[in-house]
């Protein structure tokens, strides 16, 4: 029977090898920043462990760091999602142009 070959409804995504490049970039740029403010956290327990114990608003400041660690890596996800889109200067299909409603009616 012919449509029952349960085949991808959409065609396969082409990418631009520049695309891959600087979404990469981007990609490692983040994955760094995020390694450092965990890097810094990591060396702030091991060293000073001291810090970590001052309380701030009931909670020590280990659990409000690793909190923020969290939210971070959140953040920097979104982030990611944002730079790595397509611009629409990069596309290089063109652009549907906006159609007048009235343009197929005759005698009206």
């Amino acid at each position: 029977m012919a449509g029952f070959d349960h085949g991808s409804a959409h065609p396969k995504e082409v990418e631009d090898e520049a695309q891959i490049a600087r979404r990469s970039r981007i990609g490692l740029r983040l994955f760094a920043a995020y390694c450092a403010a965990y890097g810094a956290f990591v060396l702030l327990n091991a060293f000073a462990p001291s810090v970590m114990e001052t309380t701030i608003g009931g909670v020590n400041l280990a659990i409000w760091s690793g909190f923020g660690l969290i939210g971070g890596a959140l953040v920097l996800a979104l982030l990611y999602a944002w730079l790595s889109r397509e611009r629409s200067d990069d596309l290089s299909e063109p652009q549907p142009a906006a159609t007048d409603c009235n343009q197929g009616r005759k005698g009206q």
